[in-house]
C-alpha cells in the first residue's frame, strides 16, 4: 500500500465527511452554526486522523493512537447524526 488514499476506510470516510458537509449547509441558519459546525468539524477530523495516523504506521503506538482518534471522530459524527435526526422529528 503506496498511500493512505489506497485505503477503503479512508475512501469512505472521505465521501461521507463531503456529504455531511454538504447536508450540513442545507440545515436551519441557528442549526448550521451550532450542530452544523461540530458535525462538520467531527467528521473531517474522522479523515485526518487516518491520514496522520497512515503517516506514523512506523511508530506502532502512534498509528493506533490516530487510528483511535478516528474512531473516537466517528463515534462522535454518529452522535450528532443522532441529534439532528431527533430534534428534527421532535419539532413535527
Amino acid at each position: 500500500m503506496q498511500s493512505y488514499k489506497d485505503l477503503e476506510v479512508y475512501q469512505l470516510a472521505s465521501k461521507l465527511a463531503i456529504e455531511i458537509h454538504s447536508m450540513s449547509l442545507k440545515l436551519p441558519q441557528f442549526e448550521m452554526y451550532e450542530e452544523g459546525s461540530q458535525i462538520r468539524r467531527s467528521s473531517k477530523a474522522i479523515v485526518s486522523n487516518i491520514v496522520e495516523g497512515f503517516g506514523r504506521k512506523r511508530y506502532q503506538p502512534d498509528y493506533l493512537k490516530f487510528l483511535v482518534y478516528a474512531h473516537s471522530s466517528c463515534d462522535e459524527t454518529r452522535t450528532h447524526l443522532e441529534m439532528l435526526f431527533e430534534n428534527r422529528f421532535a419539532k413535527e
